[in-house]
């Protein structure tokens, strides 16, 4: 093949599938919200089941399902006629894929599936199938024709199962007013989730936090900044409310023009009056952007009154791998 024959390949894969995506558009009915409601419902988990590459594509939905709020697993269907069906419980719902909704082993499990009562729904390309009258709602994922040049390989069908399964997560994910929040805590460790920890869970608080008065004088403003190691502190008054802060970078430019003289100063001389400050529930990664717009290297978080509560230090973002 040459370079043009390879490019003209791709580009007719990609028009098929995308041609599958706007036929599944376009057949989207209230069978979709009857979708999501049922699986809303569930008590249990949404037990997602499906053979070959139905069952690959299934895996990838319960893992979005489960991502996104909804408990959700796969079930092997030819493990689960040896065994795994007893992962099946009556308050769960089944998800099933089957592009011709005649899969041995999936319509194996409809008898379990009917005898626990588990609510059924299915994607399948053959709403006429056995899968399919057996369903309590039934999603159309057909299409004209798959993407491979034989008409064989599962590629068009698997798209439009994928592309229908995404939307069924998000759907059930804004019905349950699944919030940034609720998303950083199923991602603890995952780059979105840190992403969306809040400035007080990473701030240095307490006695970690570096305070001053503002009639202390230089060197005891070097000493505190020195014992809490974020290169500055901050100026509160005796309410604990932000006067102001001191970096290391004001007390070099200090000494530079006032020499031994500057040690007779007080904070609330030398400090840099109305610094930047986000509240404690401001995600992390705002308190980088704040950083690097004002090219400082620590935020100090305050309440509403201007209370300080504690420190945000870039290496703290570091640690979190927000860059």
């Amino acid at each position: 093949m040459t370079p043009r024959d390879t490019l003209a390949s791709a580009r007719r894969v990609l028009r098929i599938e995308a041609q599958a995506i706007e036929d599944l558009l376009a057949r989207l009915d209230d069978s979709f919200h009857e979708a999501v409601e049922l699986l809303f419902a569930c008590k249990g988990r949404v037990v997602v089941t499906g053979m070959g590459k139905s069952g690959l594509i299934g895996r990838k939905v319960a893992a979005t399902l489960a991502s996104t709020g909804t408990p959700a697993s796969f079930l092997h269907p030819a493990e689960a006629l040896h065994g795994d069906v007893g992962m099946l419980l009556r308050e769960d719902a089944v998800l099933a894929l089957s592009n011709s909704g005649e899969n041995e082993e999936v319509i194996l499990l409809l008898e379990t599936i009917k005898r626990l009562g588990c609510p059924l729904v299915t994607m399948t390309g053959k709403p006429g199938s056995t899968l399919a009258a057996a369903s309590n709602v039934v999603l159309d994922v057909s299409v004209r024709e798959e993407a491979c040049s034989l008409n064989l390989a599962p590629t068009a069908s698997t798209t439009a199962c994928v592309v229908l399964g995404d939307a069924l997560a998000i759907a059930l994910m804004e019905r349950r007013g699944f919030n940034p929040e609720d998303f950083a805590a199923l991602h603890p460790a995952g780059h979105l989730g840190r992403k969306l920890r809040r400035a007080s869970q990473v701030m240095h608080s307490g006695d970690d936090c570096p305070r001053v008065a503002p009639s202390a004088k230089v060197p005891d403003v070097i000493y505190e900044m020195s014992k809490k190691g974020l290169g500055m502190t901050t100026v509160v008054d005796g309410d604990g409310r932000l006067q102001g802060i001191v970096t290391d970078g004001d007390l070099r430019r200090l000494m530079a023009t006032k020499k031994g003289a500057a040690f007779d100063l007080s904070a609330g001389e030398c400090m840099t009056r109305n610094p930047a400050t986000i509240s404690p529930e401001e995600v992390a990664s705002a308190a980088l952007n704040l950083m690097e717009q004002r090219k400082i290297t620590s935020v100090v978080v305050a309440d509403s009154d201007r209370r300080v509560l504690g420190v945000v230090h870039i290496h703290d973002l570091w640690t979190l791998q927000l860059f």
